[in-house]
């Protein structure tokens, strides 16, 4: 036996337990390993002139023997010498697929997978025993490597007719929940191939079981005498029950969808696609296919969902793209590739990346980070392009996902705010549909220097609060703010177009119509509220209401209620303001009271700021208290 050259137990054992973290990968391994000796052998009839070899002559096969619990790979490609098994095979880490890479002309239509000499060794995790059956092409000698782990391996003369290798695994007893005679099942072996390997370019063939019918057939489409007739007859003959029967099958697709010219697609078949791929039963809302060609070279094929994934706003769902290299799954979801704004947007990123030694994961590198940069000005543009020329589309769209481009803006203190911001969209209280920031400033009166908003639960809320009927009357729209991060990205945002965006909360009195009150009156009230308001004014735009409230400062009542929701901001407040219809009976009620019945004065005061409390939908501190103080106002 000889010993690996480099590396020793403890290297073979880290590259089994801590480089894969997959078993299941090992399939993955190895038949983009075979793929790669089926392209080294078609680059060499490329290039060399050999002839009567074609792409259609190669071949992948797996096979698998229940008798000694052996899964074989196959491949009728370059093949190896004694040599190239001792160097490829004997020493750990050596990659015969980077210096084909690295040495051989670079053309359309090679495109070696392996990079590192590890992804062989993965058989390990499964394996007790590995042999490997080679045939360098040209060559009339064979060999046979073989190993039972990090203590070494033989190379012995063997017998084979073609050129080509076929590596067998002899499988691990299975032991609690390590059950490796799973690899023995075709069902399992079609789901790996299918889930890691669809794509490579050259059929993946094995013998399956499957059912066939003798002389049985469906009736639908027999043309027999006897079935010729309305089925609900009985039939004067026997139809025979099916037989299982063992057939060669390919597994693989070969061809990804992204990958094929619109010429070639099928109607309907990239909605197909998605809809089998990602389990949903309905169309996706927009397709984005992308062939970028520059400093890193992708396909991409992206869908935005018509209705909202399950768990979409639960903390077990996960963004990202699957990401395939030469038609090899690298990852189902590589989150790097979405900015958490477009975490809705599902896909396939389709390109050659530097890979990391398990080929399990990519590097933080910069060919991924300029994938990401594209894929997110490509979405931003496709979405942009919706908004102008698929409204209906859009705010679909933005009834689902809106919350996303929110939250996009808000977050990492506005560094995306630019780039989202034409993408947001609010309910106006004048039309009750939904527009932009573009839209409204261009249908702005002449006179009005603010973009005005509030915040609430509902639209209707926001246009039934005391301050909004006085805006809307001045002809002026508002904006409908009733997300808890709406207001937080609209100060990020702080203006639009030169036009700085202004809280319905502390615009004031929009006509100048704010009006001083008696001082021993402000004094009183602000006496029984104490640091529950900073002051109380007089208003004469609240129409039939009484009274308001209104804050001052940069922390508005909207956003007192989501930061006080948040664990450890309970004390957080804003600056309230009171403010008391100075035409309303109520006003010269609180005065009469101020002069004759001061216990029923406080009442009132408490009564009206409890009002203005519900008015802005603040929570109400002793519920009981201000029931108790407006039956005693009553009585």
């Amino acid at each position: 036996m000889k010993k690996f050259k480099t590396e020793s137990k403890r290297m073979l054992d880290l590259m089994i337990n801590s480089i894969y973290t997959n078993k299941e990968i090992f399939l993955r391994e190895l038949l983009s390993n075979a793929s790669d000796a089926i392209d080294k052998l078609y680059y060499k009839a490329l290039t060399e002139g050999v002839s009567g070899l074609t792409r259609e002559d190669f071949f992948i096969r797996i096979s698998v023997n229940n008798d000694d619990r052996s899964v074989s790979i196959e491949d009728n490609g370059i093949g190896m010498t004694q040599e190239e098994l001792e160097n490829n095979l004997g020493t750990i880490a050596k990659s015969g697929s980077l210096a084909f890479k690295e040495g051989a002309e670079k053309t359309a239509d090679i495109d070696v997978i392996g990079q590192f000499g590890v992804g062989f060794y993965s058989a390990f995790m499964v394996a007790k025993k590995v042999t490997v059956l080679s045939k360098a092409f040209g060559s009339d000698e064979a060999y046979l490597w073989s190993s039972e782990g990090a203590e070494g391996y033989d190379i012995v003369p063997a017998a084979k007719e073609s050129n080509g290798t076929i590596i067998t695994l002899y499988l691990k007893d299975d032991a609690g929940e390590e059950t490796y005679g799973e690899y023995l099942k075709d069902y399992k072996i079609k789901d790996l191939v299918k889930k890691y390997s669809d794509y490579i370019r050259y059929p993946i063939k094995m013998l399956c079981e499957t059912y066939e019918y003798d002389d049985a057939h469906d009736h639908d489409d027999c043309d027999c005498e006897e079935c010729d007739h309305d089925h609900d007859h009985e039939h004067k003959h026997e139809h025979k029950e099916p037989k299982k029967v063992i057939k060669d099958q390919t597994l693989n697709s070969m061809i990804p969808v992204w990958k094929k010219q619109k010429s070639e697609l099928k109607d309907h078949e990239l909605e197909d696609y998605y809809k089998e791929t990602y389990y949903d039963a309905k169309d996706p809302l927009k397709v984005i296919t992308a062939s970028v060609e520059g400093a890193v070279d992708y396909k991409a094929l992206l869908y935005i969902p018509e209705t909202i994934p399950f768990n979409y706003y639960s903390k077990n769902y996960e963004k990202g793209l699957a990401l395939y290299t030469s038609g090899v799954l690298i990852t189902e979801k590589c989150a790097e590739l979405l900015p958490d704004h477009f975490n809705f947007v599902k896909g396939v990123i389709d390109s050659e990346l530097t890979l990391n030694i398990s080929r399990e994961t990519v590097q933080q590198n910069r060919q991924l980070k300029a994938i990401a940069q594209s894929l997110e000005k490509k979405i931003g543009k496709e979405l942009a392009d919706m908004l102008k020329n698929e409204r209906e589309t859009y705010e679909k769209f933005f009834d689902h996902f809106g919350l996303s481009l929110k939250y996009g803006v808000y977050s990492g203190w506005g560094i995306n705010a630019d780039s989202l911001k034409d993408l947001l969209m609010f309910k106006s209280a004048k039309s009750g549909k939904y527009t932009t920031f573009r839209e409204y400033v261009d249908a702005m009166k002449e006179d009005q220097k603010f973009i005005y908003y509030a915040t609430g639960a509902t639209v209707d809320a926001i246009k039934s609060s005391p301050k909004a009927d006085a805006l809307l009357d001045k002809g002026y729209d508002l904006l409908c703010l009733t997300d808890d991060v709406d207001e937080f990205a609209i100060k990020i945002l702080r203006k639009y177009d030169e036009k700085e965006f202004k809280s319905l909360e502390n615009a004031g009195d929009l006509g100048n119509e704010r009006v001083e009150i008696d001082s021993d009156l402000a004094a009183a009230i602000k006496d029984v509220l104490k640091d529950d308001i900073v002051k109380a004014v007089g208003s004469k735009s609240l129409k039939n209401h009484a009274v308001c409230l209104n804050s001052e400062g940069e922390m508005s009542i909207e956003m007192e209620k989501v930061l006080s929701a948040m664990p450890g901001n309970e004390g957080v407040k804003a600056q309230k303001v009171l403010e008391l219809n100075v035409d309303h009976p109520v006003y010269a009620k609180l005065l009469g009271l101020l002069a004759t019945d001061r216990e029923k004065f406080d009442k009132l005061v408490f009564v009206l700021f409890g009002q203005a409390k519900l008015i802005s939908g603040l929570k109400i501190d002793d519920a009981t208290a201000l029931s108790d103080a407006i039956f005693d106002l009553l009585s």
